[in-house]
């Protein structure tokens, strides 16, 4: 442990006298109209900061932390597996830009054992980075396995300006609420799957199919609602979908998934029928695939299959607010 990080832990105990809020349970520095984390770490491969990698950051952060931490990651590619435990909320990652710090790993044996990162605690904030499952991508001649780039399990997470790279199962959004804005998503075979509650507001959804073997076409989503009742789904809200050889929007993972894709720009890689029932045909009635008010040379809708759901307005407009995966103001009070 080094001296600065000692020194950052004695501030939280020491400045008593700071004007502190609390949001969600967890303490932040107000200075002018700001919510800032109360603490921040700097990991620097060269050695300039507290420490030389992501994970040893992270082990240091106490359990069952109760401040909001910033780590701060220097520009570089990062060569390992990083996990947020459960017992370590109000984390902040913060690299120097998507496409100036990565994290790698190349993991490919299952879902489970593959991500590169994973995010199991409630109220995480990542922003300005990317990772990546460098097992099949970039694109080489191994054989195409299940290699997840990032799992989020977590509840209240939040992603501003990142980057998932992989192939197939690239982002696993496995369960809870989470806000993807300005993100890269990018794959080929269901490479956005799970139960999150999530929306994806800017998103660029980048299709490698070329990557697959000629004329076998992808699929962006496989979404994992169980039940009519459930809350969650995956919703796409003035998103760009573009790339390489040809792509479905999505196949249910379970029997009720639920996508709605919304003023989307669709490019020319969407297979026309947009949709495929996998397993569930011809029992698809229990499957939410929708979409409003895309445009682009892939959203013609004249040979959409037949049992896409026509929703009605106040549904959209309940979908594609800040409201479906916040009733509670969770988003308000994160330290932006």
């Amino acid at each position: 442990m080094t001296f600065g990080w000692c020194c950052s832990v004695c501030v939280i105990f020491v400045l008593v006298g700071l004007r502190v809020e609390e949001a969600n349970g967890q303490f932040l520095r107000k200075v002018g109209r700001k919510q800032l984390a109360y603490w921040s770490i700097l990991v620097d491969q060269s050695g300039h900061g507290n420490f030389t990698t992501i994970q040893s950051a992270i082990d240091a952060v106490p359990s069952q932390n109760m401040y909001w931490v910033s780590i701060m990651v220097k520009a570089g590619t990062y060569r390992e597996k990083v996990k947020i435990p459960y017992d370590k909320p109000y984390i902040i990652l913060k690299g120097e830009g998507k496409r100036r710090t990565f994290v790698e790993w190349d993991d490919h044996d299952n879902t489970s054992q593959s991500p590169t990162f994973v995010a199991m605690a409630d109220n995480v904030v990542v922003k300005s980075m990317s990772f990546r499952n460098s097992y099949n991508n970039p694109i080489n001649s191994k054989a195409i396995k299940p290699a997840v780039a990032a799992m989020v399990s977590g509840d209240k997470s939040y992603f501003l300006r990142v980057g998932f790279f992989g192939l197939q199962d690239t982002l696993w959004d496995d369960r809870g609420r989470h806000y993807y804005k300005l993100c890269t998503i990018q794959g080929a075979i269901d490479f956005i799957f799970g139960a999150g509650q999530s929306l994806f507001e800017r998103c660029s959804i980048s299709v490698i199919g070329g990557a697959l073997d000629p004329g076998l076409p992808g699929f962006i989503t496989a979404q994992g609602r169980t039940h009519s009742q459930d809350e969650n789904g995956f919703v796409f809200i003035d998103s760009h979908v573009f790339g390489n050889g040809t792509t479905y929007l999505g196949r249910p993972w379970r029997s009720h998934a639920r996508v709605l894709f919304y003023k989307t720009n669709f490019s020319n890689v969407i297979q026309p029928a947009g949709w495929d029932a996998w397993k569930f045909a011809p029992n698809e009635s229990g499957i939410t695939f929708a979409k409003y008010g895309n445009f682009g040379p892939g959203s013609d809708t004249s040979q959409r299959v037949s049992w896409t759901k026509k929703l009605d307005l106040e549904t959209i407009q309940n979908m594609t607010s800040t409201k479906f995966i916040d009733t509670d103001g969770w988003l308000q009070k994160q330290p932006f």
